[in-house]
């Protein structure tokens, strides 16, 4: 599945940026495959808890089998229909993070804020069994696999509460277009740590050719 563009929307005290859910193809197959999971548990235990008489360890199964449909089912609609936002304003930025069941909103001041940084994927320890037998069991591909799961973001900056991640799976080749949007927008407000030199000069390179 390829991923959406990333939407600008200016507004005249607002810059409205639509990131979307950008969660890649091979995730979003894990995600189905936790659900197939989940779900013929949930079965197993249903199967088990029928004929429901007043039995109590038949009612405990069947309780269990309804818990774990729902679970199921929440976890994969919330992460299959996430979507996240970012408002910029003159004073502040705020992240808008939201599922069907929930929405997350946080805003921060630029002036209690430190500079942009940009970490892509984090670094991770090669896997001992990397390189050895081929890999035949997938080891290495299952360790970028986890990474992606549990990746909160690629850009991040610190503030007050900490270390503040967002912008989940927006790679350097999106990542340098919305930074350039935001300076467009916000001006010296905004601070880049000093990788975004580099990235930002080979892209005005790209360009000049």
């Amino acid at each position: 599945m390829a991923q959406r563009s990333i939407t600008y929307y200016w507004g005249e005290r607002n810059l409205l940026i639509k990131l979307g859910n950008r969660t890649n193809a091979r995730v979003r197959a894990l995600y189905f495959v936790e659900l197939f999971f989940t779900a013929a548990m949930a079965t197993i235990f249903l199967l088990q808890s029928l004929p429901l008489h007043h039995n109590f360890i038949h009612w405990a199964a069947g309780t269990g089998a309804a818990m774990l449909y729902i679970l199921a089912a929440h976890r994969f609609l919330a992460r299959i229909f996430f979507t996240e936002q970012i408002i910029l304003e003159q004073q502040s930025f705020t992240i808008i993070k939201k599922t069907l069941f929930s929405q997350h909103v946080r805003r921060y001041d630029w002036k209690h804020t430190g500079a942009l940084h940009y970490e892509g994927k984090g670094t991770k320890t090669d896997h001992p069994l990397k390189g050895k037998c081929f890999d035949y069991f997938g080891f290495e591909t299952q360790e970028h696999l986890i990474q992606s799961l549990h990746h909160e973001g690629n850009l991040y900056f610190d503030s007050t509460e900490g270390r503040v991640y967002f912008a989940s799976g927006v790679y350097s080749w999106n990542a340098e277009e919305l930074v350039q949007i935001m300076r467009l927008y916000i001006g010296s407000s905004l601070q880049l740590g000093p990788e975004w030199k580099e990235m930002l000069q080979e892209q005005e390179w790209d360009d000049s050719n």
